[in-house]
């Protein structure tokens, strides 16, 4: 409709769209609409649509350009539009936008495992969100803050019972989006304090919730986390069965960050089970794909495991 009409204004809220899609987990579809959002969208000239929808559409698009990069597999050129959002969050001086570009930035540190740049966003949400009111973000906020405590070996019960009530609190104001992601941070917490159990009921709540709502942003986590619990618990033919559901989720999505990660939770459980040379064929394959990020853990613990297995 806004192409019909001609209407660049219109246009650019329309192409948030890739917002809705990265939710969705449709990764390539959405990088197609952010970039026809970022192309149009100028600071000056459209920062009073934040006046009008609550948020501004930069912030939006470039929030949602730095998670879909590092999903498809570019983590550098991720990094690099997270400096461009803080900067831009910045400049434009409006407190809602700047809680949202935190809040993916927590996220994003989430995805590249630094633990301590995901408790420093979260916390810089927290202090933001409190002094303005900002209910959702707060809650959110917390959920990342008490991960990434848990992940350095910090959390305690009270931590995570205020990640419990973070999630309640989302519930009771209506904001459901991203609730699989979430709920797979408090997964992640209940692993790190070795509560198996508690751990598989919320990814059983976080799957239920995905097939409910189409919420494929983390389907490959999700069943990677599940993998994870259960060898745990020492049942290494379901944790074979979630590493493999991981693969296949990543691989339909084109997210190959994901498609690396679970890939090597499942070539670490054929090297235990004496299958080198099938762990070596897999992940190699995956590894030769890319062409940056390195630096990351992800892809160093990769490189290290294939040394490993040669």
């Amino acid at each position: 409709m806004a192409q019909n009409i001609g209407d660049p204004e219109l246009l650019l809220e329309a192409h948030l769209l890739g917002n809705s899609l990265y939710f969705r987990g449709e990764f390539v579809s959405a990088l197609e609409h952010i970039k026809q959002c970022i192309a149009i969208y100028n600071p000056q000239q459209h920062h009073h649509h934040a006046f009008i929808y609550g948020q501004d559409p930069g912030i939006v698009s470039l929030s949602s350009l730095v998670e879909v990069l590092w999903f498809l597999g570019y983590p550098d050129q991720s990094q690099e539009k997270l400096s461009d959002l803080i900067k831009l969050a910045k400049e434009l001086s409006h407190p809602f936008s700047s809680a949202f570009a935190l809040i993916f930035a927590c996220c994003h540190n989430h995805l590249c495992r630094d633990w301590q740049a995901t408790q420093e966003s979260a916390e810089e949400a927290i202090a933001l969100s409190t002094e303005y009111g900002f209910p959702m973000f707060l809650a959110q906020a917390i959920l990342f803050r008490g991960m990434a405590l848990a992940r350095q070996g910090q959390a305690n019960e009270e931590a995570i019972m205020q990640m419990r009530q973070s999630l309640d609190n989302l519930l009771f104001i209506g904001a459901n989006a991203c609730r699989t992601v979430f709920l797979e941070l408090l997964a992640e917490a209940y692993e790190e304090t070795k509560q198996i159990e508690e751990g598989l009921n919320v990814l059983t709540e976080a799957l239920d919730f995905m097939e409910k709502k189409g919420e494929n942003i983390f389907k490959s986590e999700l069943y990677r986390l599940r993998g994870e619990l259960l060898l745990m618990k020492d049942e290494e033919a379901e944790a074979e069965i979630c590493f493999q559901k991981a693969i296949e989720a990543s691989r339909q999505q084109q997210a190959k960050s994901l498609e690396l990660r679970a890939t090597m939770n499942l070539s670490h459980l054929y090297q235990k089970q004496g299958k080198r040379e099938e762990a070596l064929k897999m992940l190699q394959e995956i590894y030769d794909w890319f062409t940056e990020g390195f630096g990351t853990k992800d892809l160093q613990e990769a490189k290290a495991l294939l040394e490993e297995l040669s």
